[in-house]
């Protein structure tokens, strides 16, 4: 144990990676499970504590090797969480110099963070929500939606038991909770939560609007992207209404990105026919994951759209040839238009019935809360009308 030790002290100084290579892949397997541990450690801390060794070390592939190896098999503590600042600076490194975000991520994630103050691992609260942040923002860069929703969930965890983000004059906090929404809303969106990512990027771009945490820029993004969800997900009131009425819409048509997000919008809000043009210019937009192929062959933009034409239609005609509804939705052929009509009736998501025989598609308009309670008070009042009328027709006939 001893001469292995002192091995591994002159190969950090001398920076003999092969060396080290070698002791933590086949000669220290001699050892057992508590001094293989205890050689961990050490080499953990001459590395950190050396000041030629790192970052040097990161570079070389027998040398990650064996670190990767020590952080393996550490003992409960280390002194001075020699691990802790190691795992920190290998992240960096990953970051900055490979871009290699999926490995900086789960270097990161095994940091080793305790919320007893007496702890060597003690590590303050804001920190720990900074921490798992920058994971979940590593997991997105590389696409990795589960471990990124993993991360930036316990983050929310340690927000809500803690009370983080109350402080609004705390700069450092500012920006952290500015992350962590930001993050959480990228996290919806890549999961394909999208209303409740346009609510979340909404939000962020309403927030901050009379302070200078974000550019106005920025905000407007946010906007674009609370826009771009907001189409993106199933038809209903709730996500027109969520960004519809924001007085910056408009100025969304002068960033190329997002040229024709408010027309699209507004189409749906007011239960307008969106054109063939008007989504593709829409769709050349998207994000690669906002592009998936659904199990009917068609986009999320596309079924989003064409069951949201769908529904304009219904406002449109009490019944149509489905040869005509197809033109109208731009979709291949009548029986497309059939298929699409079926499953939107099956679903809830329209009122109607399917008369094969002559290719129809009859609607079947439904009252709204609104014109229901209007004929609510309407028959109320004409019943109230029809008992005075007997009233007044037995006092005469008396």
């Amino acid at each position: 144990m001893e001469s292995l030790a002192q091995a591994v002290t002159s190969a950090v100084q001398s920076a003999d990676y092969a060396r080290l290579s070698v002791i933590f892949e086949s000669q220290w397997r001699s050892l057992g499970q508590g001094e293989q541990r205890v050689l961990a450690s050490h080499f953990v801390k001459s590395a950190v504590a050396s000041p030629s060794f790192l970052p040097d070390a990161f570079r070389s592939g027998p040398a990650m090797s064996a670190i990767a190896a020590a952080l393996g098999h550490l003992p409960p503590a280390v002194e001075g969480a020699a691990d802790s600042a190691l795992r920190r600076r290998i992240f960096d490194h990953k970051v900055n110099e490979e871009g290699d975000y999926g490995g900086a991520a789960r270097v990161l994630a095994g940091l080793r963070m305790e919320e007893g103050e007496g702890s060597t691992y003690y590590v303050l609260p804001a920190e720990r929500c900074d921490v798992f942040v920058k994971v979940a923002e590593c997991y997105l860069e590389e696409d990795l939606t589960v471990e990124a929703e993993g991360a930036v969930t316990k983050a929310g965890t340690i927000i809500e038991s803690t009370g983080l983000g109350a402080d609004k004059t705390d700069e450092s906090m500012v920006t952290i909770m500015l992350r962590y929404k930001s993050t959480y809303a990228r996290v919806l969106d890549a999961n394909r939560k999208f209303l409740q990512a346009a609510m979340k990027y909404h939000d962020l771009s309403t927030a901050y609007l009379r302070t200078d945490a974000i550019d106005a820029d920025d905000l407007l993004n946010m906007l674009g992207r609370a826009v771009t969800c907001a189409i993106l997900s199933p038809n209903s009131a709730q996500r027109q209404r969520c960004v519809y009425k924001d007085e910056r819409l408009s100025q969304l048509d002068a960033i190329p990105e997002f040229q024709s997000h408010s027309a699209v919008l507004t189409k749906m809000y007011l239960n307008r026919i969106v054109q063939k043009r008007e989504l593709e210019q829409f769709e050349s937009s998207l994000a690669d994951h906002q592009k998936a192929i659904m199990s009917d062959g068609l986009t999320i933009v596309e079924r989003g759209v064409l069951e949201h034409n769908m529904v304009a239609v219904s406002k449109l005609y009490t019944s149509i040839y489905f040869a005509q509804l197809a033109e109208l939705l731009g979709v291949l052929d009548a029986a497309k238009a059939e298929k699409v009509a079926a499953k939107m009736i099956s679903d809830g998501l329209l009122t109607g019935s399917i008369d094969e025989v002559e290719g129809v598609l009859r609607f079947h308009p439904t009252e709204t809360k609104e014109e229901s309670a209007l004929l609510r008070w309407d028959e109320t009042i004409t019943g109230f009308c029809v008992q005075l009328n007997k009233v007044t027709d037995a006092v005469r006939a008396n």
